[in-house]
């Protein structure tokens, strides 16, 4: 018979859980529809004027609002009536441009939720399901929740940590980004970097599209090109570096890619390969950061490797002996912790 305190407080984790998840949508609207930016560094707020400054409609607006002070991500004034964001608050919900902005997360909720559908049909029949089968705003949302980690410790930290690598990247390099998405990494990479060239490679072609525009934003286009290839065959030689930014665990031929990374690599070339800092123990994972990636490889990096019938499906969580092991029958033995932070272990590789 089980029993009952121990029945009560996992009802309670459950329940706790369950209205998280429902508020996640909340939060995904209020990032979608500009709320958090409106309230970001305006003071007190009425829901009307909230409302004015979105442009939306009120009584939605105030329903918003109850929500987000049920979940004290908003605090409520109740004798003015007055709803503020925390400048704390707004830091991981507003400002894009700090490293604690998580928002793309939660623009990844509509569409991992959306494929639930073809996700179960895999669960039953082994299949997988394709990055296009999500819906386009996965990409999209994918490039907002890694950005603004990349954007405080890629060029500050990790290319720092890698042997050699950045005075080769000052002096002028050939780079290659597999997996670009939507270039965030390989246009950080192209501004730090004036006199090195760089190529970012994606099998998703409207990602590259917005990669492109992306670079011509940011006034690199002269040293930044961005083709659809696969990560088994993407055109070039010589690179003195060759990067995977949270995209290997994804393939289903990680071995496939990191053999043609060794043949498209010059003489002293390195991997750069950079992967969530989870166990591939399962007990291990029993914190937050673990349970977020445990649970996306359940309904996202799993299920995309398999949809592409290679010999592998890692998700993401395979632990850095297995992805070693890959590495080196690869031919890419000198396989090395480089930097470790909560969320990420970067990996310095070479033959």
């Amino acid at each position: 018979m089980p029993d009952d305190k121990r029945v009560m407080e996992f009802l309670e984790r459950v329940v706790a859980d369950n209205a998280a998840a429902f508020a996640g949508v909340s939060t995904s609207l209020g990032i979608r529809l500009g709320l958090y930016e409106a309230m970001w560094g305006a003071g007190a707020l009425t829901s009307r004027e909230l409302a004015d400054r979105t442009g939306l409609v009120e009584r939605y607006v105030q329903e918003w609002l109850a929500a987000q002070v049920a979940g004290e991500y908003v605090l409520y004034d109740p004798e003015a009536g007055t709803y503020l964001l925390p400048d704390e608050h707004a830091a991981v919900l507003a400002d894009a441009s700090v490293p604690t902005y998580v928002a793309g997360g939660f623009r990844m909720l509509s569409a991992l939720y959306g494929a639930e559908d073809a996700l179960a049909r895999a669960y039953r029949d082994g299949g997988g399901v394709n990055w296009r089968d999500y819906g386009p705003q996965l990409a999209e949302a994918v490039a907002a929740f890694f950005r603004p980690g990349y954007e405080a410790v890629l060029v500050q930290e990790w290319l720092p940590a890698l042997r050699g690598v950045e005075d080769k990247l000052r002096d002028g390099a050939s780079v290659a980004d597999v997996g670009c998405g939507f270039g965030h990494s390989t246009v950080l990479m192209a501004k730090a970097f004036p006199r090195s060239r760089f190529h970012g490679y994606d099998l998703h072609e409207p990602s590259v599209e917005a990669a492109r525009k992306l670079a011509a934003a940011q006034g690199v286009s002269d040293r930044v090109t961005f083709e659809v290839a696969a990560a088994d065959d993407f055109p070039g030689e010589g690179f003195d570096l060759v990067t995977f930014f949270d995209c290997l665990h994804d393939l289903g031929d990680p071995g496939a890619a990191l053999r043609r990374t060794e043949r498209a690599l010059a003489e002293d070339g390195t991997v750069l390969v950079v992967e969530p800092n989870v166990s591939g123990e399962p007990g291990e994972n029993i914190n937050p950061i673990g349970r977020s990636f445990a649970s996306t490889s359940a309904v996202l990096c799993l299920p995309a490797a398999l949809a592409q019938d290679g010999p592998h499906a890692l998700g993401n969580h395979p632990g850095p002996d297995a992805l070693a092991g890959i590495a080196a029958e690869a031919g890419l033995g000198d396989w090395r912790l480089a930097v470790e932070t909560p969320t990420n272990r970067v990996y310095d590789v070479k033959r």
